[in-house]
């Protein structure tokens, strides 16, 4: 195994993002892009019409990536990590504080 992807329901024909990881040395090579259009066809099968992620305003590649896929910046949860996580969390030489909350309406 060198990726997975994670997409749960979290509301009526909306489901979220949860995880997308690829094994570091198999990065770069368009896995995720791979992994994240599975999930928009898993959550269409499912009768999803959006498709939500949150992320970390310091986790560049994962921003880029979805907006890329067709994700849109909807919101921005100020200081999630800084109150949900107990040790900083630095990236990218960024400390990550706030969740940028994207939306992807599911084409038909």
């Amino acid at each position: 195994m060198v990726g997975v992807v994670v997409v749960i329901p979290t509301r009526p024909h909306t489901m979220e993002l949860m995880n997308v990881a690829v094994v570091q040395a198999y990065r770069g090579f368009g896995l995720g892009r791979i992994l994240i259009a599975h999930a928009v066809e898993q959550a269409r099968g499912a009768g999803a019409k959006i498709l939500e992620v949150g992320t970390g305003n310091s986790s560049l590649r994962q921003l880029a990536l979805s907006q890329r896929m067709g994700f849109r910046i909807v919101g921005v949860d100020l200081d999630y990590f800084t109150r949900n996580y107990s040790e900083p969390i630095h990236e990218n030489g960024l400390l990550c504080r706030d969740m940028i909350r994207l939306r992807l309406e599911i084409p038909v």
